[in-house]
């Protein structure tokens, strides 16, 4: 079964009625339930333990994972969803670490590395990172490059997660990791193609036990955009195909 959660703005919950209706419509889905909550803190009590969620704002996802309780997370996405000011859909990943409702987790694909508002910490324990692009940080005083999609084969950075992360994770994807040409992010884009994430997506399920699953960001603007439809409906077929590590 599939959980929808139209959670957030009403872009982000009309986009969540849309998936539905498209997926039904292509006789993608046939068990499903929606579930409603204003309110991120009472979600968990609301939800069932499912093998896939789609949700709207992506804050969704830190009701799910205290309803799931996973130990570890990855996350793709074109942001580390890491700030550290206050609770919401660019701070989930941060508060679920530092709540300790995971114990550690990585974020694959991310373009945006550091705060955009001044004063706004980042939070860095318990966290890989492993960008689209080349990008480096400062440890101690020197530079250090990441390692990226760019620089770091696949299988390498699937086998560093895996070290980390161990056999058991929880999979969040976040639709804003896409390329613009894709029209589905409300902000800023991803660099990924469709290819390079179905790609990650099957190299996840190879090497982890996913335990649940959910696809986040989904918001009307996938009513305008063909490639988007095809993204919604190829990511979600490759995350529950037959082969499939969820549980």
């Amino acid at each position: 079964m599939v959980t929808f959660i139209p959670f957030g703005e009403k872009p982000n919950r009309d986009g969540v009625i849309y998936a539905l209706e498209l997926l039904r419509k292509n006789k993608i889905i046939q068990d499903f339930m929606v579930v409603e909550s204003s309110n991120v803190e009472l979600l968990a009590d609301r939800l069932p333990f499912d093998k896939c969620y789609i949700v709207g704002d992506h804050l969704a996802t830190y009701g799910i994972i205290k309803r799931v309780k996973p130990r570890a997370l990855i996350s793709v996405d074109a942001h580390t969803d890491l700030m550290h000011d206050y609770l919401d859909h660019g701070s989930w990943l941060a508060y679920s670490l530092e709540e300790r409702l995971i114990d550690r987790a990585s974020i694959v694909g991310p373009v945006l590395m550091i705060p955009t508002t001044e004063g706004t910490s980042l939070w860095t324990r318990r966290v890989r990172i492993f960008p689209a692009l080349p990008r480096s940080r400062r440890v101690r005083g020197t530079w250090r490059a990441y390692k990226s999609l760019r620089t770091s084969p696949l299988k390498e950075i699937i086998k560093d997660m895996k070290k980390y992360l161990g056999d058991e994770i929880y999979l969040t994807v976040d639709m804003d990791v896409l390329k613009p040409e894709y029209k589905l992010a409300r902000f800023q884009h991803g660099e990924l193609t469709l290819d390079e994430l179905i790609d990650i997506i099957e190299e996840i399920k190879k090497n982890f036990k996913i335990i649940a699953c959910d696809i986040a960001e989904v918001s009307d603007r996938i009513k305008r955009s063909k490639l988007g439809k095809k993204a919604l409906i190829e990511l979600y077929t490759t995350l529950m195909g037959e082969e499939d590590g969820t549980q």
